[in-house]
């Protein structure tokens, strides 16, 4: 069990968190880009629509996102296996 434990935080530390924050960064800039463009083309109305959906669509990624993250540490929890926050490295 030991071995299967230090390979999941190995997937987690190595593929899973850096996915979350690159997926959470462009979600961010989605939403960033609508709010500016929703507040910096207020006279047209359909610039202002496009502005809305992307605030839109950046939330919803957002909690998408943190969603997926919230479940993968409750999984985490139910196997037992501590979630992992920080790389560490191991001295031979």
């Amino acid at each position: 069990m030991p071995v299967i434990n230090s390979f999941l935080d190995s997937v987690i530390v190595q593929i899973i968190n850096p996915i979350i924050l690159l997926l959470s960064a462009g979600a961010f800039v989605v939403l960033a880009w609508g709010i500016f463009e929703f507040i910096w083309k207020a006279d047209d109305d359909k610039a202002r629509e496009t502005g809305r959906r992307a605030i839109l669509w950046g939330f919803v990624g957002l909690a998408i996102i943190f969603g997926a993250y919230g479940i993968i540490n409750t999984a985490l929890g139910a196997f037992n296996i501590a979630p992992v926050t920080k790389v560490t490295q191991t001295q031979p």
